[in-house]
């Protein structure tokens, strides 16, 4: 098909096309990025799309809302149109006041008008999604309703943007006044109004699911009281229970000296080298380059399995993985030694996570049994058999700063408060006192199973955030102990993957970095979520992901992505631009996992025939 439009965006250095059969090629021309192409947009099933999240449920919506009435013979109608691309300009919407645009963030305004023969869009060159659709024929008093050329210019005085029309089987000429920050406002759900946020803003309610574990704590009686009671109980009671009493042999010949210590020894009050803290962590520098360069490759089973999952400690001295031949292992940071093996799953284990103070190691598997795991005595500590869920477990992790085990299995996303005794019983170690009860159960919208699942455990938060068989995403308020927000067609296909910006303790990042979440679906790609607008502010595309899910991370800066890929290659994004800055090479297989260590400037990859890589700085 014809090139029919060009336009070239100054901004964000990228040349973007429009063909006649309605698709849109976008370019980088950043000469780091070899002037590789960006994306390519199909313009009728991104309008399918936009419709459809409208029509259906809205961009996003709340779950009481009611549906919109039916209008499917039409939007079906519309959705057959041919929508050649006749013209691209530009779309500032920075210049319009942030009270009149306030849903939108400010990094997120760079748009592009598009103009087609039935209809102008506006196009959001980060997300690559429509933000407005405007049909002509949605215009009484307008007589053209298909176009042969059309013009559009938005910097105008009174902020508005001015489109020429011409007609296509006629001499006629129209021109169409639009107020952007109206068109925007009125195509967008009032479900976006509502402030979300991932760092807790109040306390938490008598009523709230989480007010059990806080109760609970204020309940408890103190160590010291215990111990003074225990105390009391054997008070007068003899010290001995016969009537001879050993000598202590205080009269009797001294010992012979065997070793005599040096007590001489001058070192400053200083300690050795071997006595010093090998783990003992700066704080993480934001200069230090990406790891990019191959530093090791090990095999994590003797024989090939793959790698479902991986998961530094908070601390960056270990890796844990999860294979699918049933097993856990745990890795020194630096991948070398002999790894810790935790048994005892049936299944191929799909989610490990570690304990905010790095004692306990959760491990879930397709046998629909959860295992908490001491991580020092590589024993088990907690289980949960398969009499307590009916489908396997997707995804489960520590929350509330280890308050809770949450997961999800089938529909429902499961809150439990557990307790592991640490009292070792050689006696009676056979039997369990490590228990655990639901406290919360909440159902996706729909009844549709659960793909995945993401909370933060580093800090208190009151945000769920869930993807279901739908291809939608739900985000739940345990403060309150309902759905807050719902958004509609995230991706074409249903979320495998959602992943949050959850920072680390060795690096700083503003309040706002922390809304931040990364979701991931076969065969399209990555897109970047901000939780208190509730929109897509950025699709990553160049990596291939079309039949394996591969995993992604955000590096503990906040600036940059990592992503697996099926051409053996493990992918680098950074924040504020949509296709890669690195590929890494080094693989022998799919790449299924990626983490970025917390503590240092280290990336491991996890590949589909059971291998792990480390990548340094160079």
């Amino acid at each position: 098909y014809p090139l029919l439009s060009l336009f070239i965006d100054p901004e964000s250095r990228q040349l973007v096309t429009g063909c006649a059969d309605g698709q849109l090629w976008v370019f980088s021309l950043a000469e780091r990025h070899h002037y590789r192409r960006v994306a390519c947009v199909d313009l009728r099933k991104r309008r399918t799309s936009f419709s459809a999240r409208r029509v259906r449920a809205g961009l996003c919506r709340q779950p009481d809302e009611s549906h919109l009435p039916s209008t499917h013979g039409l939007e079906q109608e519309r959705a057959d149109a041919a929508f050649p691309v006749l013209t691209l300009g530009p779309c500032d919407l920075s210049l319009i006041p942030d009270s009149e645009c306030e849903f939108l963030s400010a990094e997120n305004t760079n748009c592009l008008w598009i103009g087609s023969s039935a209809g102008l869009f506006v196009f959001n060159l980060a997300s690559f999604e429509l933000e407005a659709v405007l049909h002509y024929k949605d215009f009484g008093g307008l007589s053209i309703h298909v176009a042969g050329s059309c013009i559009v210019m938005s910097k105008t005085v009174n902020r508005k943007a001015l489109c020429l029309l011409t007609s296509m089987f006629g001499k006629k000429i129209a021109v169409l006044e639009i107020n952007p920050a109206l068109l925007l406002a009125s195509q967008r759900s009032p479900g976006a109004r509502q402030c979300l946020s991932v760092l807790a803003s109040s306390c938490v309610l008598p009523t709230s699911p989480l007010y059990f574990g806080i109760d609970e704590k204020k309940s408890t009686k103190p160590a010291s009281q215990k111990r003074s009671a225990a105390r009391s109980s054997v008070q007068d009671r003899p010290l001995v229970f016969h009537s001879a009493v050993r000598s202590s042999g205080y009269m009797s010949a001294p010992h012979a000296t065997m070793f005599s210590p040096k007590t001489n020894i001058k070192n400053d009050g200083k300690r050795s080298s071997k006595c010093k803290n090998s783990f003992k962590r700066a704080e993480y520098a934001l200069e230090d380059p990406l790891p990019t360069k191959l530093g090791r490759q090990v095999a994590a089973a003797p024989r090939p399995a793959a790698v479902c999952c991986v998961q530094y400690s908070g601390d960056g001295r270990r890796l844990a993985c999860g294979l699918a031949n049933h097993l856990s292992l745990v890795f020194d940071a630096s991948l070398t030694g002999t790894p810790a093996v935790f048994s005892g799953h049936d299944g191929a284990v799909n989610s490990v996570c570690w304990s905010h103070d790095q004692r306990w190691l959760l491990s879930a598997a397709q046998d629909r049994t959860l295992r908490v795991w001491s991580v020092r005595r590589t024993e088990l500590a907690l289980f949960l058999g398969k009499d307590m869920f009916s489908k396997p477990i997707q995804s489960a992790q520590f929350y509330y700063m280890d308050g809770f085990i949450l997961l999800s299995s089938g529909s429902e996303c499961q809150l439990l408060k557990y307790h592991i005794d640490t009292c070792k019983d050689e006696i009676k170690r056979y039997k369990q006192k490590s228990w655990s009860k639901p406290v919360c159960r909440l159902s996706m919208t729909g009844g549709v199973d659960v793909t995945s699942l993401s909370a933060v455990n580093d800090f208190y938060s009151h945000i769920v955030l869930t993807a279901g068989r739908n291809r939608t995403l739900e985000v739940f308020d345990l403060n309150v102990g309902c759905s807050a927000a719902v958004i509609a067609e995230a991706h074409s296909r249903p979320v495998h993957q959602i992943c949050q910006n959850k920072g680390s303790s060795f690096v700083t990042q503003q309040s706002q970095a922390y809304n931040l979440f990364l979701t991931s679906a076969v065969g399209d790609g990555l897109r970047l979520w901000d939780l208190r607008t509730l929109r897509c502010e950025r699709q990553f595309e160049g990596h291939p992901s079309r039949c394996y899910p591969c995993g992604a991370a955000f590096s503990p800066c906040g600036r940059f992505v990592a992503c697996g890929a099926e051409d053996r290659h493990a992918y680098v994004y950074e924040m504020g631009s949509s296709t890669f800055s690195h590929r890494l090479a080094g693989h022998t297989d799919t790449v299924t996992g990626v983490a970025f260590n917390p503590a240092a400037a280290q990336l491991a990859t996890a590949t589909l025939d059971g291998k792990l890589q480390l990548f340094l700085a160079e």
